[in-house]
């Protein structure tokens, strides 16, 4: 059997990604792919609660860190490892791109001591694809401003926004054999059409 394919979805908070995922997940449905959508932080029952407690509760950033890295290890050890194992497609919202990206760039933590964490909880695996949706940030912040009320990392002022977003672009440029970069301020449908052309590429 062979084995499935990881895509995961990423940008700031605002950046459009998850107007996305249920397209790509019927575009690969279609092609005869059995797909599991998921998200981080959460995926699983315990993750959930984690993910809970990391957008509602204030707490030490090496506590926010290492709860996030938990909340993966169960993730991956319940949902993605299996489903990857049986030849499903799994695609989920973030994944430890984001942790380097909002814990380290938003939140200052120590890039290296999220690689090692990264290397502690996730050794050998890596997406095939990550999408990362990226827009200026007024964009995003007026996309936000629109939405929902916001987590306590949606409510971070503009400078956590660019820290984090200058890690995401710079993630992009270390890894650029499994990174493709989206301008999420194109229409829906030029978008869609990008990610059709991108998903056939692997």
């Amino acid at each position: 059997m062979n084995k499935g394919k990881f895509i995961t979805f990423e940008g700031i908070d605002g950046a459009g990604k998850s107007t996305h995922i249920a397209y790509v997940a019927g575009l690969l449905r279609a092609r005869g792919m059995d797909v599991v959508v998921t998200r981080e932080p959460g995926g699983t029952a315990l993750g959930e609660k984690l993910r809970d407690l990391l957008l509602h509760e204030p707490m030490h950033l090496e506590t926010e860190a290492l709860l996030m890295f938990a909340a993966r290890r169960e993730h991956l050890a319940q949902v993605i490892e299996p489903a990857l194992a049986c030849g499903r497609w799994v695609i989920s919202d973030r994944f430890t791109d984001a942790s380097f990206a909002y814990q380290g760039g938003g939140r200052k933590l120590s890039l290296e001591k999220l690689a090692v964490l990264e290397n502690w909880v996730h050794p050998h695996l890596q997406p095939d694809l990550t999408l990362l949706f990226d827009v200026p940030l007024e964009v995003a912040r007026a996309r936000l401003d629109a939405a929902r009320a916001p987590d306590k990392f949606e409510q971070e002022k503009a400078d956590f926004f660019a820290a984090t977003r200058e890690v995401y672009l710079a993630r992009a440029k270390q890894f650029p054999q499994r990174f493709r970069l989206v301008d999420s301020t194109q229409s829906i449908e030029k978008i869609q059409k990008e990610l059709e052309e991108l998903l056939s590429s692997i």
